[in-house]
């Protein structure tokens, strides 16, 4: 009994989290796209991860707190149900790059989330060094490539919008931008990972997962642009 009230309490405190900070969120972006529920979910896998690794192996504490915790709060703060309720809207109202961005990005972030929430309790409290492998340091790598190009495509967006860039230029911008990008994180995964075959399916797999994730980053990218504009750069 002890126990299901804890994760009563836990639970609660999860949802007025969720609603608090979902809000704050759609009130800066808007709700044109689910940002609200994609920093939700993104943070609590993060918080998850790190959270599971410090509770059940560096501070042992009783199951209890745990669980008020990893499945009262946590299970309120995240919400799957949300973010499948938003991407179907967005299929419902034709928004199908947006449903498929939405989706990607909610998967790719949340396990990356997770499993930087693991790795940083492992190193960080025990004071060791991360140690990756040859995969991880290639997918860190790789994270920091698109961070690069995320912030790229912002500044291609500011840049466009203040100095009056035509559409079609700026399309070109974008698609050239995607299509470099794409090509570039193909090559760099296929000499990397060792352990993958040359096979043209699992080459065209790598590719299209890339250039999905490519052109949700710099989507994205180019709606935060196109905000800061609005709000701070217009006269």
């Amino acid at each position: 009994m002890n126990q299901l009230l804890v994760i009563a309490l836990g639970g609660s405190l999860g949802a007025i989290s969720r609603f608090w900070v979902a809000n704050s969120i759609y009130g800066i972006f808007g709700r044109e796209f689910p940002h609200g529920t994609l920093f939700i979910n993104v943070s609590g896998s993060f918080l998850m991860g790190f959270l599971t690794e410090l509770l059940i192996q560096r501070l042992p504490i009783a199951v209890e707190y745990r669980a008020a915790i990893l499945i009262g709060f946590l299970g309120a703060y995240t919400t799957f149900s949300s973010f499948a309720l938003e991407t179907y809207f967005l299929i419902d109202q034709g928004a199908y790059f947006k449903a498929l961005a939405n989706a990607f990005l909610s998967v790719v972030l949340c396990v990356g989330a997770v499993w930087i929430g693991l790795i940083w309790a492992r190193t960080f409290f025990d004071g060791s060094q991360i140690s990756l492998t040859t995969h991880e340091q290639a997918y860190v790598t790789l994270v920091m490539g698109w961070a690069c190009v995320f912030i790229l495509a912002i500044g291609i967006s500011l840049i466009a919008t203040l100095t009056g860039w035509p559409s079609n230029v700026q399309r070109v911008a974008h698609v050239s931008l995607l299509g470099l990008t794409t090509v570039i994180a193909t090559l760099w995964m296929t000499f990397k990972l060792t352990s993958m075959d040359s096979e043209l399916g699992e080459l065209f797999t790598l590719f299209s997962l890339n250039g999905l994730f490519a052109g949700s980053a710099i989507w994205t990218a180019t709606q935060l642009g196109n905000w800061i504009c609005k709000q701070y750069l217009s006269p």
